[in-house]
């Protein structure tokens, strides 16, 4: 039996962990921290992610701590904008507890299948194998290793030397999760402002509120995470037409404030060796504004898992010619949205990437809208 070790217990190692055991490997996931965790609040899961959450029969568990949600925005003044040429539901994901999730996929593949406070140093690729090596002394032998440690990857650090993840610059974002006894929300609100901001508030599945900002091309940051957050909140809110964002975050406590500055990795050259394989934001993080990272990432998993059951001495090399063709359209589609010089097209843009994702077809005659 084959037997792989996977770095990284985040839902994109978890997953790759669970496919490649329906897939027939003997797999043992490693994963730094004491306990499986997760960073971060809610989770959008668009359709092809549960897709594969269905493959691996955990559809009804997600639903169950999901509440369905539509990524559709309003411009500054509240005006509602709708992108042309798209089919309905082209806006429509599940708004997922992450910590909750990371579990329920955890609990899939087995305790005993998951190593916890195991901090990887480096691998050694040999004839017969690799060599994951750990900081604690001890080692593990494995035919795969798959690099699923996130944006600061070091599986990525030996695989492609000089490709650590740098700064958007200018590009940070901030998020938090109120519990219902808190706040609640009649409805989700999604918002493209004034001075690249962009934000708004989504129910959960509890129904409390998550609500997220974030701005491209920020000054320097000045105050505190709240007042930050009020700041950008005030460019959403021209004519004080939805004041529940600003009163969501003054009842937000500071410490709750979840703040990143933008993290990105640059196009790698190669994803994979003869027995090594990145997946998820090791191999692509990037801007977080299309909100799908992990959905692409768990994509990445799914794929790799059917490459190996399907053909398991070329699965990695299939992957990367799938991968990275496939990453260079994803990053056109995310510049595109990016660099949109209105609400109205960054709406259409997004339209454009979210129906191609889920889709993976083009809307006939409708194309990306012109950036600036």
């Amino acid at each position: 039996m084959t037997r792989a070790v996977v770095i990284g217990g985040g839902i994109v190692g978890l997953t790759a962990g669970l496919a490649l055991r329906q897939a027939g490997a003997e797999v043992i996931v490693c994963e730094q921290a004491d306990e499986i965790r997760a960073a971060g609040a809610s989770l959008g899961v668009w359709s092809n992610a549960l897709a594969v959450f269905a493959t691996l029969g955990l559809h009804d568990r997600v639903q169950d701590i999901g509440k369905p949600s539509e990524m559709y925005f309003h411009d500054n003044h509240g005006k509602i904008i709708r992108p042309d040429g798209f089919p309905a539901g082209v806006g429509d994901y599940l708004l997922v507890h992450r910590a909750k999730l990371n579990k329920l996929v955890a609990d899939a593949i087995g305790a005993e299948n998951i190593r916890l406070g195991a901090r990887f140093g480096r691998y050694e690729e040999h004839d017969g194998g690799v060599t994951a090596q750990f900081a604690d002394g001890t080692e593990i032998e494995a035919d795969l290793l798959i690099g699923a440690d996130g944006a600061y990857s070091v599986v990525r650090e030996q695989l492609v030397p000089g490709a650590a993840a740098r700064e958007h610059v200018g590009h940070h974002a901030w998020r938090a999760v109120l519990p219902p006894e808190v706040a609640t929300a009649p409805g989700d609100v999604m918002v493209v402002g004034r001075n690249d901001s962009r934000g708004g508030y989504a129910r959960t599945y509890d129904g409390g509120v998550f609500w997220l900002l974030s701005q491209f091309n920020a000054p320097e940051l000045t105050g505190t995470k709240k007042e930050q957050c009020l700041l950008r909140a005030r460019d959403l809110n021209d004519g004080n037409w939805n004041p529940l964002l600003e009163e969501l975050i003054e009842a937000t406590p500071e410490e709750a404030i979840l703040h990143n500055q933008i993290m990105v990795v640059p196009p790698l050259p190669r994803w994979t060796s003869r027995r090594v394989a990145l997946a998820g934001d090791s191999a692509h993080a990037m801007s977080p504004h299309i909100t799908a990272g992990a959905s692409l990432g768990v994509e990445d998993a799914a794929l790799l898992a059917r490459y190996f059951a399907d053909d398991p001495e070329h699965a990695l090399a299939r992957y990367e010619a799938d991968r990275i063709p496939h990453y260079e359209h994803v990053a056109t589609l995310s510049g595109a949205v990016e660099k949109s010089a209105s609400p109205a097209e960054f709406a259409q843009n997004y339209a454009a990437f979210s129906h191609w994702m889920t889709s993976q077809q083009p809307v006939a005659g409708r194309e990306l809208v012109s950036a600036r």
